[in-house]
């Protein structure tokens, strides 16, 4: 009993062993000629393991197992629960199995069920070969080797159960993996080709098939087109090409419209869509198509497929269901950005043709209106006689508005430049003063007949300055024209200028009325003046739009501040030297623009988040790794870091740690823009703020201003004074 109890403690790790030693200890002790344990299977027993049997009786059981029924003694105490014992068989009129007891030549037999729960889950055997009743010492110990050996059982059930459960959790587990991995890679594209040939490639090495195409669905059409595959040949995909796989009568289109895939174990067996019978001619035999939906949207199919006919498993299809929805967004993603691409160059067509038809009307336009403005000077002068008081008034209502006429063409020739790339700017050194001084004296006659004062306060510590004086000196003179225009009779217009760092900047401030919240972003837009004046001001509602445009292209910026009732101060600055931007200059040399450094591997990010940039009065920097990257950050000294994890040569992590490691470096705003949900660890390295792709314009912009690269309202002074440092980095 002790050698049974030690094997017992050792049967989670070789239960076949633990029943010889039963079985062998119950022949033993009980004085039987052989033994055997027999599990239940169905309707049947099987032999587990046996003592003394011939090879004969073995392989006899094996071809005809003893059946649970009363033809055998097995099955007798299996269905009584209990034990039991034939003296001997010849004699027994139920027993069936005469066949193997010819074979052993036993005569008396004697067995016990083992029992879990009250449930029989097998049974002990012991056989004499002369007539010798089992006596009660002998039913005793084989009763409760029969107890021991339902433990054994137990142990083995349990075991398996362990070992299935965690074969599944390993398979769930590597399934997840796989699921993350291919999701981090169809999300950090937004090149349609790129995503679809990475969801295919994927979802065939996960299902262990042979080969693959994923389909778009073209809405229009009602209709699949195969835009990539993997491990298929070029004359397959020219020829899948070629055909048009129709919503409603393929196989790829059922399973779109039923919602669910649908797999064909045999295509030698089922008639054949176009489509198959392309892929039946290429030799392929199974076939597995799987729609993918963005909710009850369709937007493609995955079609995996093997060489050899057979069915797909229960967890293939699994996977690939939800490999298929997870890849939806990403493939409706960069379906946007393909159609958003396609837009953006329609309208920059459309841009440059406005822009050209704009100029070329001005210059048409300015023949005649030159007419118009100087016949009427002329009859004012009363060169050809003397005119009535209706003829005077008339005249000069004629000669205002060609002049107003003739400003509008003018701002828009300018405008058109500008959007065209095409005004030349000429740089020289001339004095500040001089320029507001003339400035404000082309309105002062005006300011004077509306009783209006005019203030000038220039820094003692500005000088000369190195820019455009005709472009500066058309938009102080556009800022103080509004100004005359919008402060009531009676009021005040202050101008000041001081240096802000190595920028000249100027304000225009008056005590208008004061611009709305609303207003204060929509009159920068072209034929606007927002609701700050009476509808009849003239003005052609481009000059705040021209004046943006030309400060950017002087390297500057412009900000407006404003308080309904209080009035409105509009300011711009100038760097003091070389801030002129080239038009056609490359992204990365935006003359004094401050610098955002990204850096990124991936190309369609860097095109995204320059993309994102555009307008906010910065030059992006693009860096392809992290070494490449830790170079541009100390060349530039940005005002903020955009900065991607997965990076080649050297990861993120490292680029930040050596970055806060850097007295050079340490104070430069970092913000970690990565597929990576590491928030905390980010965070905890010195990142100042943590973004996961995808990344829309809102966040990334969001991010820049908390961590001060560019102001909340637009770039502009403090409201400490003119010569205050600039708020923000930008």
């Amino acid at each position: 009993m002790n050698e049974v109890l030690t094997a017992l403690g050792r049967s989670s790790s070789d239960p076949d062993a633990v029943l010889e030693s039963v079985v062998e200890s119950a022949r033993r002790l009980c004085r039987a000629e052989a033994a055997a344990a027999y599990l239940i299977d169905g309707d049947h027993f099987t032999l587990a393991t046996s003592v003394g049997f011939s090879p004969e009786f073995v392989s006899r059981i094996g071809e005809h197992p003893f059946r649970i029924d009363r033809g055998t003694l097995l099955g007798r105490v299996t269905l009584d629960r209990e034990i039991s014992q034939i003296a001997d068989v010849l004699t027994d009129p139920e027993y069936g199995r005469q066949d193997v007891q010819q074979i052993e030549k036993f005569r008396t037999t004697m067995a016990a069920p083992m029992l879990l729960d009250d449930e029989a889950v097998g049974a002990l055997s012991l056989v004499r070969t002369e007539v010798e009743p089992f006596d009660e010492r002998a039913i005793a110990l084989l009763e409760a080797f029969a107890a021991q050996a339902a433990i054994v059982v137990r142990n083995v059930h349990l075991v398996l159960e362990l070992e299935e459960r965690g074969v599944e959790l390993a398979r769930r587990v590597e399934q997840l993996e796989a699921l993350s991995e291919v999701g981090e890679a169809v999300s950090s594209s937004l090149v349609l080709d790129e995503v679809l040939s990475n969801i295919i490639m994927n979802a065939v090495r996960f299902t262990a098939c042979d080969g693959g195409s994923i389909m778009e669905y073209i809405e229009q059409e009602r209709s699949f087109s195969v835009r990539s595959a993997y491990a298929s040949s070029d004359e397959l995909l020219r020829r899948l090409r070629g055909i048009r796989v129709d919503l409603g009568t393929t196989l790829v289109g059922r399973a779109a419209l039923e919602g669910h895939p649908i797999a064909v174990a045999d295509l030698a067996a089922v008639p054949l869509d176009p489509h198959l019978q392309i892929l039946f001619d290429d030799g392929w035999r199974s076939v597995l198509a799987v729609p993918v939906l963005r909710g009850t949207r369709i937007i493609g199919a995955l079609v995996v497929r093997r060489r050899t006919p057979g069915e797909f498993s229960d967890e293939s299809i699994e996977f690939l269901e939800t490999f298929a929805s997870q890849s939806a967004l990403a493939v409706w993603n960069a379906q946007l950005y393909r159609e958003l691409e396609t837009k953006t160059a329609e309208l920059q067509v459309v841009s440059q043709h406005k822009s050209e038809f704009l100029a070329s009307m001005s210059h048409e336009l300015r023949t005649p209106l030159n007419a118009v403005i100087g016949f009427s000077e002329v009859l004012l002068e009363r060169m050809f006689g003397e005119l009535n008081d209706r003829q005077d008034e008339y005249l000069r209502d004629i000669l205002s508005s060609g002049r107003h006429l003739l400003q509008l063409l003018n701002d828009i020739l300018d405008l058109s430049k500008v959007e065209a790339g095409q005004m030349e700017l000429s740089t020289s050194r001339f004095s500040v003063r001089s320029a507001i001084e003339y400035a404000i004296s082309m309105v002062r006659e005006r300011a004077a007949m509306h009783g209006l004062t005019l203030t000038l306060e220039i820094a003692a510590d500005v000088d000369g300055i190195d820019s455009d004086e005709l472009r500066f000196k058309q938009v102080l003179l556009n800022l103080l024209s509004n100004a005359v225009k919008f402060t009531p009779d009676g009021g005040r217009i202050a101008v000041t200028a001081g240096r802000q760092g190595d920028d000249l900047a100027v304000a225009v401030a008056d005590d208008g009325n004061g611009i709305p919240p609303d207003d204060r972003e929509r009159i920068f837009e072209s034929f606007q003046q927002g609701r700050r004046g009476a509808q009849s001001e003239e003005g052609t509602g481009l000059g705040l739009t021209l004046c943006r445009r030309i400060v950017a292209l002087l390297g500057g910026r412009m900000w407006l501040e404003s308080e309904v009732g209080v009035g409105s101060t509009f300011g711009f600055t100038v760097p003091l030297s070389g801030g002129i931007r080239a038009q056609h200059a490359p992204a990365d040399d935006q003359g004094h623009l401050p610098a955002i450094v990204v850096i990124d591997d991936d190309r369609a990010s860097l095109d995204l988040m320059t993309a994102y940039l555009d307008g906010l009065g910065v030059r992006v920097v693009h860096a392809r790794d992290g070494e490449e990257g830790i170079e541009r950050v100390r060349a530039t000294a940005p005002a903020a870091v955009l900065l991607d994890i997965r990076l080649p040569r050297l990861s993120g992590w490292d680029v930040l740690s050596r970055l806060r490691e850097d007295e050079a470096t340490a104070r430069i705003p970092v913000i970690v823009v990565s597929i990576l949900d590491e928030r905390s660890r980010g965070l905890a390295l010195g990142a100042d703020d943590y973004l996961i792709k995808p990344v829309s314009r809102d966040q990334l912009v969001g991010a820049l201003r908390r961590a001060g690269a560019i102001a909340f309202d637009g770039p502009r002074p403090s409201t400490g004074g003119i010569d205050a440092p600039r708020e923000g980095a930008v």
